[in-house]
């Protein structure tokens, strides 16, 4: 068992029970990295500002670079009884250059420590995370500029409600993706140095925060202290970004499992990223999808832990605050790994044409349309609707297609109906006909289009 970095005050060792359940090394490891670019930093600030002898500084940097190399190269040793990944890294650089390693903790703590390594772990992750819902976005794109001509019954309250270009109702997704994309770039803008705030009451030594703050490329330093330890609201905003961005993916992942049903039939998605029935020989489920929808709860889950963990603490640092660490981590991984198959997943997906077409008689789809003709005939918006309702209960209850109406059967219902008004009962005129900013007008759409392959050619 490593040496305590603490343990001088106590008279007898903790019970190896108590070691292993406040034991961190198990999932703060993913860390290190980062604790040793931090502590890097540090060592050369110390050696700067003379709190320590150059040459130890030197000593230390060296050590900590070669320890770096191992880190990243995967052949760093993790001793698994180490208290946690800080002790861990502390304990390996002594054993490389003995005594001087232990003027590394000068004016710092675990507490301020653990809150930069983590904070610069979301700096990148959040990078990686946001090329990967660009990468979503992009096949998801190829996708709609695949099937820029297809229509679909576009729904509401899950009923048919009016027809929709399938890649505006695609584009949709991406838009979503963008604000998911957007709001974790803003959590960028609030992780700020906090290294130097010591324990929680900063340091008597004459230390430059500012000089570590530049060294890892952060751009603003903690103003206070005591929030610079007892703060976790960084995790907390990452994973309600990450919590948010599930639910679009949940919500996505719901619609094609329905346009995969008999029922809807919309699409086929690739025996790759479905799985078969252990008795039923006949079945193809869709269960990435739905394990994707399922694991939102995960997400969720995870960001009403560090809540409620986070709701009853005195400020400033409480040990509780360890526990923030596997809900983001396992958050972090599960989203990734949502958003990497979901872009194959839509690379491997095929419309079937045949089908939607046949919805697509479905008439009800143009009554909107029937309204918006006799809004341009003159009548109002309520005697329109109302018009247009009694043609529907009629077309149910006897059966019968409004296109087989007679021009004498039209003016029964208003005298402003004329046989043109058949020429809208038609999926390509109906999206043809919406002219506003932002709807399924196939031009409108086009342009869309070509705005987002810019935009996600462009770097992020």
């Amino acid at each position: 068992m490593p040496k305590k970095m603490w343990g001088t005050r106590f008279p007898k060792k903790t019970n190896s029970l108590t070691d292993e359940f406040t034991s961190s090394i198990a999932f703060d490891k993913r860390l290190a990295e980062y604790d040793v670019l931090g502590s890097i930093a540090h060592a050369k600030m110390l050696g700067r500002q003379k709190i320590i002898p150059l040459k130890d500084a030197a000593l230390i940097t060296k050590g900590l670079n070669s320890i770096l190399k191992d880190v990243l190269a995967n052949k760093f040793k993790f001793d698994l009884q180490a208290e946690d990944v800080h002790s861990n890294i502390q304990d390996a650089l002594s054993k490389k250059i003995g005594k001087v390693a232990h003027k590394l903790h000068t004016a710092r703590s675990r507490n301020d420590q653990i809150a930069l390594d983590v904070k610069m772990y979301l700096r990148e992750e959040i990078k990686n995370l946001n090329l990967e819902i660009k990468n979503l976005q992009a096949s998801i794109l190829k996708f709609a500029k695949n099937n820029a001509q297809a229509i679909i019954p576009g729904y509401t309250h899950l009923q048919p409600a009016q027809c929709l270009l399938l890649a505006h109702h695609l584009l949709a997704y991406i838009e979503c993706l963008e604000r998911d994309k957007e709001r974790l770039f803003d959590a960028q803008k609030r992780l700020d140095m906090p290294l130097g705030a010591c324990a929680f009451s900063g340091t008597g030594l004459a230390i430059d925060r500012k000089f570590v703050m530049k060294e890892l490329g952060f751009k603003n330093l903690t103003q206070n202290s005591v929030d610079s330890v007892s703060d976790r609201d960084y995790v907390i905003e990452v994973l309600a970004n990450l919590s948010i961005l599930s639910v679009h993916l949940s919500r996505m992942a719901e619609d094609l499992i329905l346009w995969a049903t008999k029922e809807f039939n919309f699409i086929d998605i690739d025996f790759s990223f479905c799985t078969g029935s252990s008795i039923m020989p006949h079945k193809k489920n869709p269960d990435v999808l739905e394990l994707i929808r399922g694991s939102t709860g995960q997400i969720q889950g995870n960001l009403l832990n560090v809540l409620t963990l986070m709701k009853g603490l005195p400020y400033a640092y409480n040990r509780d605050m360890q526990l923030d660490k596997p809900a983001l981590f396992d958050a972090l991984d599960t989203v990734g790994n949502m958003l990497k198959i979901f872009k194959e997943l839509f690379a491997n997906i095929a419309i079937k044409k045949e089908a939607i077409a046949l919805k697509l008689t479905d008439e009800s789809l143009f009554c909107v349309d029937i309204v918006e003709y006799l809004i341009k005939k003159g009548l109002s918006y309520r005697e329109a609707h109302d018009i247009v309702g009694r043609m529907v209960k009629a077309s149910l209850d006897k059966k019968e297609k409004i296109s087989n109406l007679s021009a004498q059967e039209l003016k029964k219902y208003s005298l402003k109906l004329g046989l043109d008004v058949k020429n809208i009962l038609d999926a390509r005129a109906s999206v043809n006909l919406k002219i506003s900013y932002g709807s399924t007008n196939p031009k409108l759409v086009s342009q869309q289009l070509v705005k987002w392959k810019k935009r996600l050619n462009a770097r992020i």
